[in-house]
């Protein structure tokens, strides 16, 4: 399955079209159909970020659409409901991240 197919899929999951994912993201139309075999990591990133899957999912790496996201790197938090979390408040997420993570783990 191809990048792009993945992608179409979770788009069809969120009753969400290319064409409006494509503008969320910013990107111009027909980007995503370019996207069979490669894609610009930047980009794939948030898209991934926007459907809260890895890249390897996207890529074709992996089955599971389970995120394994990294707390510590701030480019993880990027989309939040398909919106771009503001720079302000990245820090405020993390630590509260942080310690649901750490209380999770000192059960």
């Amino acid at each position: 399955m191809s990048i792009y197919q993945r992608i179409k899929e979770l788009a069809k999951k969120k009753n969400i079209s290319i064409r409006e994912l494509e503008h969320q993201m910013g990107f111009p139309n027909g980007t995503l159909l370019k996207w069979i075999d490669n894609a610009n990591s930047q980009k794939l990133k948030k898209v991934a970020n926007y459907f809260n899957v890895s890249t390897d999912y996207l890529l074709g790496n992996e089955n599971s659409e389970k995120s394994t996201a990294n707390l510590d790197d701030l480019e993880t938090i990027m989309m939040f409901g398909g919106k771009p979390v503001p720079e302000e408040d990245k820090e405020t997420v993390l630590q509260i991240l942080r310690s649901l993570r750490d209380a999770r783990n000192n059960k």
